[in-house]
């Protein structure tokens, strides 16, 4: 970062020493040079309140990114809350028309400024950004921004807009990170290849089912739950409108901070019935009174202490597919969060009380998965079959 003397530097790089654990060392000088005192400061203050790992570490790669072309692209540091203005710069410099650049090559990201993070070593792709990367990056801003109290202008109507016309230009159609949903009935056909009491059956039954009927938990949430996440409750009725129906276990996992609550939430959901019992068999057999939940397990079936990593969480859902005769290239863990909602679609559960349980803050992107469901429920769809 520009202006940056080798003492704050030196200062900056000692400090992301606590982070250690959680940011590779050979980046470790590269972003003491990028950041500012106050985004280290910020980053500490993610990692003390309990932030996953992996969020973590994906926020600090993108408030490095972004510091970096601020730097270059305005000159100054990058300001805290970003005005509607710089929001709308970043678009334009990283989603544009191939065919507008060919005519005029001003269009979309300056020279420079393309040349500047091309030098440091952050700007790979030739052409504009994948619709993604930059969603991505927004939302990181997003975040950071709100934890440190400020409230941005992400969800003006301009910046909305922009996004969408620019997605359009670019001629790259957002991708979904799940290519299928794991709704119930795939879920099924997974559980099926863990029905056994070995070890690793009883983890992936209880990891799976914990995922899903925790409202499609994204896998750095799975892999950083510990045992004192669970608090028991008291069991509640399969009807709750019956006070004769059958009495179900009852959990509350305590999520704490995601990347989608406010600097005074903490996020909890409810797990009831199946899950649960899947979740207590594990810990009883695995013998595990604290610490991370779901954890590895070597070849001779010894349980690690170790938490499982996010990338573990995703490998395990793939090998399953795989066992069960599906395609493990068309799905990954997060078809998990959307077969979640899609499920709760296709069994009309009201998209609000779904929403409780996923933790979704957006209502535009919760109501896609009901929108798809009705679509392909409704009558419109079927004229000529």
């Amino acid at each position: 970062m520009s202006g940056a003397s080798p003492t704050s530097i030196e200062r900056r790089a000692e400090e992301l020493d606590s982070l250690d654990a959680i940011l590779r060392f050979d980046r470790r000088d590269q972003l003491a040079a990028l950041l500012t005192d106050e985004d280290v400061a910020t980053l500490k203050h993610l990692a003390k309140e309990g932030m996953g790992d992996n969020t973590i570490r994906a926020l600090t790669s993108d408030l490095g990114y972004l510091e970096a072309w601020a730097a270059l692209a305005t000159g100054s540091p990058l300001p805290w809350p970003a005005p509607e203005s710089l929001l709308l710069k970043f678009v334009a410099h990283h989603l544009w028309d191939p065919a507008e650049r060919a005519a005029d090559p001003s269009h979309g990201m300056p020279a420079k400024v393309e040349a500047g993070l091309r030098a440091q070593g952050l700007l790979r792709v030739n052409g504009p950004h994948a619709p993604d990367t930059v969603r991505r990056r927004l939302t990181s801003w997003s975040i950071l921004t709100r934890w440190r109290g400020l409230t941005g202008e992400f969800s003006a109507p301009s910046l909305k807009t922009a996004l969408r016309l620019a997605i359009k230009a670019s001629g790259r159609p957002r991708q979904r990170k799940s290519k299928i949903a794991v709704t119930g009935d795939v879920l099924a056909k997974l559980l099926a290849t863990c029905a056994g009491e070995r070890l690793v059956d009883l983890r992936d039954r209880a990891l799976l089912l914990t995922a899903f009927a925790s409202g499609g938990r994204r896998r750095s949430e799975i892999a950083t739950l510990r045992v004192e996440d669970l608090i028991d409750e008291e069991p509640v009725h399969a009807d709750p409108k019956n006070a004769a129906s059958p009495l179900l276990p009852c959990l509350t996992i305590t999520l704490g901070r995601t990347k989608t609550t406010s600097v005074d939430d903490t996020a909890h959901v409810l797990l009831i019935g199946r899950p649960v019992e899947a979740l207590k068999h594990w810990i009883e057999v695995a013998r595990i009174e604290s610490g991370p939940l779901f954890r590895r397990i070597d070849q001779w079936g010894n349980v690690d202490r170790r938490a499982l990593t996010p990338q573990s969480v995703n490998l395990i859902l793939k090998t399953r597919c795989g066992q069960a005769g599906l395609d493990r290239e068309m799905f990954s863990a997060h078809g998990l969060r959307s077969g979640y909602l899609t499920e709760a679609a296709n069994r009309d559960i009201p998209l609000p009380e779904a929403m409780q349980q996923s933790l979704h803050k957006s209502i535009t992107q919760a109501a896609s998965y009901y929108n798809n469901a009705e679509r392909k429920n409704g009558r419109a769809a079927r004229i000529l079959t």
